[in-house]
């Protein structure tokens, strides 16, 4: 069995940009000591969910935030999708972006945010990321000792074709970190993890910070795992926490082989 074993943090969010990123050695140490290949941490990490606070909050690659985290997965010899943060280039631009760092500390993989979460929801949640940050171009996949992964942020899940695109690029597995808020959270995570999951034939794991109910924007939670068939194969509650999901990459294959919706599919309809 060709095996992998995943843990996704479920944190709260400080205000103390830094402070996110101290309270991450001892949860990762436990995730490490139960086997952990890969950790996942979620979108926005270190930096509370408002637009205006994207700017401030922002660093270029390299900056101490991204140290910092690749310091963290040498320290622990981990695969470390770190979540997403603000970042900014050298021309001013602000992008959600989530980094990925082999088990050195490697940058492996950078996603830029693609589909920016401008919404407004009638007696529900209005958000326009748009207000402040830029969006990303491009597709995300990356090369492990388990083969090839998929990343994308958020309302990027929304769209197939960005996970079409993922997998017909090599995916097996695609990580989600993600902020559904408790208007979508509600109606959509499940069923827009399943569906993605469902369609590919792939592993989908979604990871949310923490509910926090005197934010200005409160998460739903729920960090999700999704099989190649849609299973749901761990999802936490609202709170702080970290579950820890081992999967076996052989049902990826077996799955395509029972119901081979990929080799089947039009491609030019």
């Amino acid at each position: 069995m060709a095996s992998m074993t995943i843990a996704q943090l479920q944190t709260h969010v400080f205000p103390d940009k830094m402070k996110n990123i101290e309270t991450l050695r001892p949860l990762i140490r436990k995730a490490k000591n139960s086997g952990a290949d890969l950790v996942c941490l979620p979108e926005m990490f270190n930096c509370p969910y408002e637009t205006p606070n994207f700017p401030v909050y922002a660093e270029k690659a390299g900056g101490p935030v991204w140290q910092a985290l690749s310091d963290l997965a040498k320290e622990f010899g981990i695969y470390f999708s770190a979540g997403s943060v603000p970042e900014c280039d050298q021309d001013g631009h602000v992008f959600n972006t989530a980094y990925v760092f082999d088990r050195r500390g490697k940058q492996i993989a950078r996603h830029r945010k693609v589909h920016l979460f401008d919404i407004d929801v009638k007696g529900g949640q209005y958000f326009k990321e748009s207000d402040t940050l830029t969006p990303g171009d491009s597709a995300t996949v990356f090369d492990t000792e388990f083969g090839k992964i998929g990343l994308c942020i958020c309302f990027d899940i929304r769209f197939p074709e960005i996970f079409r695109r993922m997998v017909l690029e090599g995916a097996d597995i695609v990580l989600v970190p993600a902020a559904f808020n408790m208007t979508t959270g509600p109606a959509h995570w499940e069923l827009t993890f399943r569906a993605r999951a469902l369609d590919n034939q792939i592993f989908v794991f979604g990871t949310s910070p923490a509910r926090d109910l005197s934010a200005s924007y409160q998460a739903f939670g729920h960090s999700i795992a999704v099989s190649p068939w849609g299973r749901i194969l761990n999802q936490m509650d609202e709170h702080e926490g970290m579950q820890i999901t081992t999967i076996d990459l052989d049902e990826i294959t077996s799955v395509r082989e029972q119901l081979p919706l990929l080799k089947t599919r039009m491609e030019n309809l």
